[in-house]
């Protein structure tokens, strides 16, 4: 069933759903260095449109940003995370994180994007990430 756009955190504000995706090549993972806010390096990811399943939205912000289609995904974990603020000012998102397999080649979206790397965890760690994102990482274990 197609989720809300907006629904209600465990704290009783509203919160949005997000999706993200973990794309990983010979021991690397894609990021990307966001262009809009919440600033930062991150893995590819976006919010949930209304009516829109959430592995629409995966397989949608990877076509969008990395202008590269999703061939599998997995769900790695689905968490509420308090604190980070989107550019649509809603500070709560509910995440689902999937790690993605990917065709195509790479062109990404300079509205959102400023560039992109594929770096290992110990690159990761050195990176200035995303809030949400580096939570993220570290509760799946790449950092």
């Amino acid at each position: 069933m197609p989720f809300p756009q907006q629904g209600v955190a465990k704290n009783g504000q509203p919160l949005h759903y997000a999706v993200g995706a973990v794309i990983e090549r010979e021991g690397k993972f894609l990021l990307i260095d966001r262009a809009i806010t919440p600033y930062g390096f991150a893995g590819i990811a976006g919010h949930v449109d209304e009516k829109e399943l959430p592995e629409e939205a995966l397989c949608r912000e990877v076509q969008e940003e990395a202008g590269v289609t999703v061939e599998k995904y997995k769900l790695l974990l689905e968490k509420e995370i308090d604190g980070v603020t989107c550019s649509r000012g809603i500070g709560v998102h509910y995440w689902y994180i999937y790690s993605c397999t990917i065709s195509g080649t790479i062109t990404t979206n300079t509205r959102e994007v400023k560039s992109f790397g594929w770096f290992t965890p110990n690159e990761i760690k050195k990176l200035p990430l995303e809030p949400s994102f580096a939570y993220l990482l570290k509760a799946i274990r790449i950092i």
